[in-house]
C-alpha cells in the first residue's frame, strides 16, 4: 500500500524563476536610463562648479593686477567670439593662479576632456580678459562665437562657457 501522495521538492519551479527575472528585467529597464542621466547630470554639474572656482580665481587675479574688477562689464554684446580672447595653456595659468587664487587648477572636466582657458596676462585691462570653455560630453566645440544663454540642461553636448566674470552658455536649471 503505497501512498498516492506526491511529495512536493523543495525550491521553485521554472515558471516562478522566469517571472521573476522578468520582474526584475522591467524594473532594471526603467531605472538604467535614469541613473545614466544622472551620471551625466552630475558630470555637468561639476564642470560647472569647477569654472564657477576657477573664474573666482580669474577675478580675484584681476582685481589684484587692476585695482578693480572691470570684467563682466567690458562687453555690451549679445555674443561673444573665443577667437578674441588669447588662449593660454594649462600649465601656464596653474603658475599665475595657485596657490594665491586657486589651489589646484582643474585641467579636466567632468567627462574627462580637457578645459580651454583663455587669459591675457599682458593687457589685464583689454575689453576681453580671461575665459574658459568646457566642450561639453562629446568634446567638440560647438563653434567659435556664442550667443548668451542657457540651454537644456539634458543636452549635454553643449558647451559651457564663463567670460569677464559671467556665464555666456550654461545650463538652464530645471
Amino acid at each position: 500500500m503505497f501512498s498516492q501522495r506526491r511529495v512536493r521538492a523543495a525550491g521553485f519551479t521554472l515558471i516562478e524563476l522566469l517571472i521573476v527575472i522578468a520582474i526584475i528585467g522591467i524594473i532594471a529597464a526603467m531605472l538604467i536610463p535614469n541613473l545614466l542621466d544622472a551620471m551625466q547630470k552630475a558630470k555637468q554639474k561639476r564642470t560647472v562648479a569647477e569654472i564657477k572656482i576657477v573664474g573666482t580665481g580669474l577675478m580675484s587675479w584681476l582685481t589684484d593686477q587692476t585695482g578693480a574688477a572691470a570684467a563682466g562689464t567690458s562687453t555690451s554684446s549679445s555674443t561673444i567670439d573665443m577667437g578674441d580672447y588669447p588662449t593660454i595653456a594649462s600649465a601656464s595659468l596653474q603658475s599665475v593662479l595657485a596657490p594665491n587664487y586657486v589651489g589646484q587648477l582643474p585641467s579636466l572636466d567632468g567627462w574627462k576632456r580637457t578645459y580651454d582657458y583663455y587669459l591675457n596676462i599682458a593687457a589685464p585691462t583689454s575689453r576681453h580678459v580671461m575665459a574658459i570653455r568646457s566642450k561639453g560630453q562629446d568634446g567638440t566645440a560647438s563653434g567659435s562665437t556664442y550667443t548668451f544663454g542657457s540651454f537644456d540642461p539634458t543636452d549635454y553636448k553643449q558647451d559651457i562657457v564663463w567670460t569677464d566674470g559671467f556665464f555666456v552658455r550654461w545650463p538652464e536649471k530645471p
